[in-house]
C-alpha cells in the first residue's frame, strides 16, 4: 500500500509545478498537509486561476473527512498526547483502510503506523521527484496522471463492496456527489455525499436484508415470533 500510494506522489508533484507553483512549495504542501485529496483540490483550483483563498478552503472541505478517521481510529492508536498529536498526521485514507482490515488490536495498530508512515516518507520523495520532473514531463494530463488519485480511493473502496448496504452507500454516494459537483465549490460534495452513509446507517435497511440473506432460518424464526 505504502508503495503504491507513494507512487502516484509523482503525479502531484508534477501537477503542482504545472499549476504554477514552485518545488518548494510543493513539497511543503507535502511534508504539510498530506492529504492527497486536499492537495491535489488546492493544486486543481489554483491550476484553474482560481483564488488561493478558494483553493484553501476546496481543500480545507476535503480534509474534513479525516475528522471522522480520527474518531475512528482514536482507540486503535492509544492513549497519550505526543502519540495522539503524531496520528493526526498520520490518519489518511490508506492508513486507516489498512488499519480497519484487521482483526486484531495490536495488528490494526502496527497496520496504521506502517502504512501511515511508510506513505508519509514516500510521497514526500516521490513529489519532490514530479515536481523536479514536471518540465520534463510536460503535459502529465497526457498520462492520466491527474486521475490517479482517485483510482487510488476506488482500489480502497473496492474491496469494502462486499454487502448490499455498502453497495447502496457507495452508489448512491457517487449519484450525489457527481450529480452537485457542477454547481458546488470542490469539497462540499464529497461532505453532502458523505450524508448518503449516515442516513443508510441510521435506516439499516440493507444491512437487516444482508442479514436476513445471511442467515434465513434466524430471519424467519423471528419474523414468526
Amino acid at each position: 500500500m505504502a508503495i503504491a500510494t507513494s507512487a502516484y506522489g509523482i503525479s502531484f508533484g508534477a501537477l503542482a509545478v504545472a499549476s504554477g507553483l514552485d518545488v518548494w512549495q510543493a513539497c511543503v504542501l507535502s511534508l504539510l498537509m498530506f492529504t492527497g485529496g486536499s492537495q491535489f483540490a488546492f493544486v486543481g483550483v489554483i491550476g484553474g486561476g482560481g483564488l488561493a483563498a478558494a483553493a484553501i478552503a476546496s481543500a480545507s472541505l476535503l480534509g474534513v473527512r479525516n475528522v471522522a478517521y480520527g474518531m475512528r481510529m482514536s482507540p486503535v492508536v492509544g492513549e497519550g498526547r505526543w502519540r495522539r498529536a503524531a496520528a493526526s498526521h498520520f490518519t489518511i485514507d490508506e492508513s486507516t483502510a489498512v488499519a480497519l482490515a484487521q482483526t486484531d488490536a495490536a495488528a490494526r495498530r502496527v497496520g496504521f503506523w506502517v502504512t501511515g508512515v511508510g506513505i508519509y516518507l514516500g510521497w514526500n520523495a516521490a513529489t519532490l521527484a514530479g515536481a523536479l520532473l514536471g518540465d520534463v514531463l510536460g503535459d502529465v494530463r497526457a498520462y492520466g496522471l491527474d486521475a490517479a488519485a482517485a483510482a487510488a480511493f476506488l482500489a480502497l473502496l473496492w474491496p469494502r463492496l462486499r454487502r448490499r448496504q455498502a453497495v447502496a452507500v457507495g452508489a448512491a454516494a457517487a449519484i450525489v456527489a457527481a450529480v452537485l459537483t457542477p454547481a458546488l465549490m470542490p469539497g462540499i460534495p464529497v461532505l453532502v455525499a458523505a450524508l448518503v452513509a449516515v442516513v443508510v446507517g441510521w435506516t439499516n435497511w440493507w444491512g437487516r436484508r444482508d442479514a436476513a440473506s445471511a442467515h434465513p432460518q434466524d430471519a424467519g424464526s423471528e419474523a414468526r415470533s
